[in-house]
């Protein structure tokens, strides 16, 4: 097969320093097209005369077409390159913000959402790929790392923004917003980056299938995955209560939600940092004493709101859960990415996209059977979440085991 997407244009080596910022800068996109409308939720089913389980339904199918589409879009990456492929969904991106803004069908915002679902994916796939295609070693074990780290700014910075914007210009606010970022991304990347992939494989339906195949029998690489889509799930699951909580329970602001959402988005990057800094730590036993931890935090939140209902005590022990769980997706998405890098694109939209399917099926079931009424059900959602962590991690360490035993 003929390599035309390195032909159509090489990064030049003096542009691989702005265009490393820039595939960083678009890691941060998914949690941005989550994150920013959430203190409008409330806001959307007012204007649109919508339910809440409708508004939380454009982040479930987001979440399910992201995660669907990463399914897929590795093997495209593969075959005919990162570069061209990521400028053009970020120009859909672009249009399907401007679309929703002027829309107040539920309807065409569900499909742009799910479009949304499909560009961001093919964006952060492609720069994911993009660090595995250029640096190696330790450096790449270093960038890779950084991830999730780099990933929890959209979650800390958006909903701060989102509720300003929510207050100040109305829910549509958001989607401009986003398509700001989107023009400037765009035309950034057109000027600055270029195609990294050295060596495009022919996109063969079987040969990608076997690829995904012995991937999936890997079963460290699926466990990892799981273990991905329950960290995250705790985050999704306050993510689709707590503007309800805050705005309906406590009768609070939409720029209230984002402070809050800041402060929990600061929460997973400390745990991304924490994860880092451990990151030679021994695997098991850092992972049991986090998991432990978090089961200690959500039993006390439980019984400290019996006496106590105050949004203060649901932010501290939200806060000390979702240190966890960002230290959990550091350590396991470093982990999965690491896995296969001889089929980096199909690997990370395989890690990516099981994770988001993971995650949009947990985070919809979880809060339809604890609705968003109060702390206690936020509490008893994430104890659910980290029980099922146990029985993973349990499960992680019988293979463990089983494989020392077949090595000696």
């Amino acid at each position: 097969m003929t390599d035309s997407a390195v032909q159509l244009k090489p990064i030049r080596e003096k542009n691989i320093g702005i265009a490393t910022l820039l595939a960083f800068a678009m890691i941060p996109m998914s949690g941005f097209a989550t994150d920013i409308y959430i203190p409008s939720l409330p806001g959307m089913t007012a204007a649109l005369g919508i339910s809440n389980s409708q508004a939380q339904l454009t982040l479930s199918l987001f979440l399910i077409s992201y995660g669907v589409s990463q399914l897929f879009v590795g093997g495209l990456l593969d075959s005919y390159g990162r570069y061209k492929i990521s400028l053009f969904s970020i120009l859909i991106f672009f249009l399907s913000c401007i679309t929703i803004a002027n829309t107040h069908s539920i309807y065409v915002i569900y499909a742009m959402r799910i479009v949304h679902g499909i560009t961001i994916a093919a964006m952060v796939v492609a720069k994911r790929a993009f660090f595995v295609d250029l640096f190696s070693g330790e450096r790449l074990k270093h960038y890779l790392s950084l991830f999730t780290i780099i990933w929890s700014t959209g979650p800390i910075v958006a909903p701060f923004i989102g509720g300003y914007l929510e207050v100040s210009f109305g829910w549509e606010s958001n989607f401009y917003f986003l398509a700001i970022i989107a023009a400037v991304l765009f035309v950034m990347e057109a000027i600055f980056s270029g195609e990294t992939l050295k060596h495009a494989t022919a996109f063969h339906l079987t040969r990608i299938t076997r690829i995904y195949a012995d991937m999936l029998q890997t079963g460290s690489f699926v466990l990892g995955i799981l273990m991905l889509g329950l960290g995250y799930s705790m985050v999704m699951v306050y993510n689709m209560s707590g503007p309800f909580i805050i705005e309906h329970h406590f009768n609070l602001s939409p720029v209230i939600t984002g402070y809050c959402s800041l402060l929990l988005g600061f929460a997973w990057m400390v745990g991304g940092f924490v994860g880092k800094a451990l990151i030679n730590k021994p695997f098991t036993r850092k992972m049991t004493t986090n998991v432990v931890l978090q089961l200690l935090y959500a039993v006390i939140m439980l019984l400290a709101l019996q006496r106590l209902h105050t949004l203060p005590v649901i932010l501290i022990f939200a806060f000390l859960i979702h240190v966890g769980a960002g230290f959990t997706y550091n350590n396991y998405f470093t982990y999965c990415l690491a896995k296969f890098p001889k089929n980096a694109g199909i690997a990370g939209g395989l890690t990516g996209g099981l994770c988001y399917v993971i995650v949009s099926l947990l985070s919809y079931v979880i809060t339809a059977t604890f609705p968003a009424k109060d702390g206690g059900n936020l509490g008893v959602s994430y104890l659910v979440l980290i029980l099922a962590s146990i029985v993973v991690m349990y499960r992680v360490g019988v293979l463990s085991r089983r494989a020392a035993v077949q090595e000696a």
